[in-house]
């Protein structure tokens, strides 16, 4: 009788073993001390990233930057004024006074009203709220040239900051967030890095940590192509980045249309394998991945941003070596431009979200310990900006084949980035140019500014809308102005061959505009890829 006891009291030992075991295979725990020592990692890594990288930014485009880079400790202030930093704090922002779930126009608006600067398809994305075109589409390639652009992948790493290994709902937060201003790969790029941070809070091994992100992306993007490239140059190459960087520069160095026939590439995709070369090469070590990330050129305070808060993430702020964080204290309780975060309050409320999306997703916090409902990642829905697409030619207002210009243009004269360009303005009602080009579409390029007026566009004699190039920040002063340089128009896919875009002055303004002036200088011609 005592054999039988002893014998169904381990068996029953047993399967209460098994069913605890399975309870706790659900869940991945990390104390929130751990937790809120990793979100320091990947915030101070985010600042000292774009800090070490900042003075390289575009001096080093299609080529490697092999000279010294110099840094130092204090170079760290250089970060308070960095949108790679104040526009994901102003996401924050909009959901502390809204909440966690706002909608995307809430976060849309917040964002376009805020006073900081912008570039590329965060300007374009403004703009376009501006002028009422809202997300998704105010991100969409049919408004947004600059649709592939980094602009989301360097301001969506907060999203995976609070989503510790829940990749499905990083991907949901970018997918609203995201398409904003970008669309595709440009979205594809801020899910990837989200992802990331997301494994890599319970993932040491950089090449899993890889492999476990690029599940959010639909296999067949260019986004996901282009990260197994570096991966698999990687595997042929182990010991020589540089090696697979002429494989990349050779294959996708010249596939950016924003910047279509310029060595400068702004594409999300091809500034995401840098991150991934620093991640890669970098084995582990901060200096050697945002070294890396750095030396590859191109966005390149932006990319080892990236490279080292996943690190940051990673390792935690305290592993970090203090060469690099000793300045932090120093600047933890300063707040970031337009914004009323600080480092020190970034960690709190990143921390807070945190707790607050582990519970909303079946997870639990108790007694300092997070209990997070395990996620396998799910490839977001594929979308491609741009397809069958390359720069044909480019063409400037003093080219006189391609532009007529009717009505009472003038040329003038412009300075900005330390160089001149010819421009052609007018501004009464009626005033016209039809541009007329050969290929499969074409941008024409100018200037928004504060005294500019609205226009009626058509293509191959169809109207297809009004624009307003009415673009004014009141309080960033006529110091400023030289961020006005814009795609004023673009239409792409259409058949191969003869074109006309014709740009007629209506007369009305925005409201808040002191004219109604029209600005042109260049165009980009796109044609198909053989």
């Amino acid at each position: 009788m005592k054999k039988l006891y002893l014998f169904i009291l381990v068996i029953a030992i047993s399967i209460g073993s098994i069913t605890c075991s399975k309870s706790e295979n659900e869940y991945r725990i990390i104390s929130l001390e751990d937790l809120k020592d990793k979100i320091r990692g990947g915030w101070a890594g985010k600042m000292i990233g774009v800090s070490f990288g900042g003075p390289t930014e575009f001096r080093y485009n299609g080529v490697i930057n092999e000279d010294p880079i110099n840094w130092n400790p204090e170079n760290l202030r250089n970060s308070i004024g960095e949108d790679d930093l104040y526009v994901q704090m102003s996401f924050m922002m909009t959901m502390d006074e809204y909440g966690l779930d706002a909608p995307a126009d809430k976060f849309a608006e917040s964002f376009a009203n805020a006073g900081y600067m912008l570039f590329h398809a965060n300007r374009k994305g403004r703009k376009n709220v501006w002028d009422g075109i809202m997300p998704p589409m105010s991100g969409h390639p049919d408004y947004n040239l600059h649709a592939d652009d980094i602009d989301f992948q360097i301001e969506a790493d907060y999203i995976g900051f609070m989503c510790p290994g829940m990749p499905q709902t990083s991907n949901e937060i970018c997918d609203k967030i995201g398409h904003i201003m970008n669309y595709g790969d440009g979205v594809y790029g801020g899910m990837f890095v989200s992802a990331l941070y997301a494994a890599a809070y319970f993932e040491d091994d950089i090449q899993k940590i890889l492999n476990t992100a690029l599940k959010s992306l639909p296999p067949q993007s260019e986004y996901a192509l282009i990260v197994n490239d570096v991966i698999a140059g990687y595997q042929r190459n182990p010991d020589d980045w540089r090696k697979t960087w002429h494989e990349l520069q050779e294959k996708w160095g010249e596939n950016d249309i924003c910047g279509a026939l310029n060595p400068f590439n702004i594409d999300a995709k091809l500034n995401g394998a840098y991150i991934v070369m620093g991640m890669l090469y970098g084995e582990g070590d901060f200096a050697k991945t945002m070294e890396i990330s750095t030396r590859c050129g191109q966005d390149s305070d932006c990319n080892p941003s990236n490279a080292s808060g996943v690190i940051g993430i990673l390792s935690g702020y305290n592993s970090i070596p203090q060469k690099w964080t000793q300045y932090i204290d120093e600047i933890a309780d300063s707040t970031f431009i337009y914004t009323d975060y600080s480092f020190n309050k970034a960690v709190e409320r990143t921390l807070h979200y945190a707790q607050e999306i582990i519970i909303k997703n079946g997870g639990k916090v108790e007694n300092g310990i997070c209990y997070i409902k395990i996620q396998e990642p799910v490839a977001a829905p594929y979308e491609q900006s741009f397809t069958n697409l390359k720069g044909k030619y480019r063409t400037t207002i003093e080219d006189k084949e391609g532009w007529q210009w009717n009505g009472d243009w003038r040329k003038v004269e412009h300075h900005q980035w330390g160089r001149s360009e010819k421009q052609m303005i007018a501004e009464k009602k009626d005033a016209e140019v039809i541009f007329t080009f050969n290929g499969t579409g074409a941008v024409i390029m100018g200037r928004w500014d504060r005294d500019g007026g609205k226009a009626d566009v058509y293509v191959d004699g169809e109207f297809v809308r009004e624009i307003d190039n009415y673009y004014w920040m009141m309080n960033r002063g006529a110091g400023f102005d030289w961020l006005n340089g814009a795609h004023l128009f673009h239409v792409l896919n259409l058949n191969p061959g003869e074109h006309t875009i014709r740009m007629v002055i209506n007369g009305e303004k925005n409201e808040k505009s002191e004219g109604t002036k029209i600005r042109i200088a260049r165009a980009i011609v796109y044609d198909q890829i053989k």
